[in-house]
């Protein structure tokens, strides 16, 4: 899955509309393969980005938990633990074949 995106379920609070879109950006970025499209493309990833946004607005609208809401502090928090174990993996991998 692509690193830049991120978990917008159960949070407080609520995942706004710009976070949706952001994450639907993303994947747009990631499934086509290109950051900013041509002139030619720019109608269809654009479209594309809102048609993402709203099918995820509705499923994070529709999705119900009974566990605690997160905090995005405490999931940077994970996320930057995360980081620094993959890092200190790849330069275990990369030393120990030097």
């Amino acid at each position: 899955m692509c690193r830049n995106i991120r978990v917008l379920h159960n949070f407080e609070p609520p995942t706004t509309d710009d976070e949706v879109r952001e994450a639907a950006l993303q994947f747009v970025r990631k499934v086509s393969g290109s950051t900013h499209p041509s002139r030619a493309n720019t109608e269809a990833f654009d479209r594309a980005i809102d048609e993402i946004a709203e099918a995820t607005r509705r499923m994070l609208d529709g999705l119900v938990t009974n566990a605690p809401p997160k905090s995005r502090e405490a999931e940077a928090i994970k996320g930057r633990q995360r980081h620094e174990k993959r890092m200190e993996r790849e330069v275990r991998i990369r030393t120990a074949t030097a």
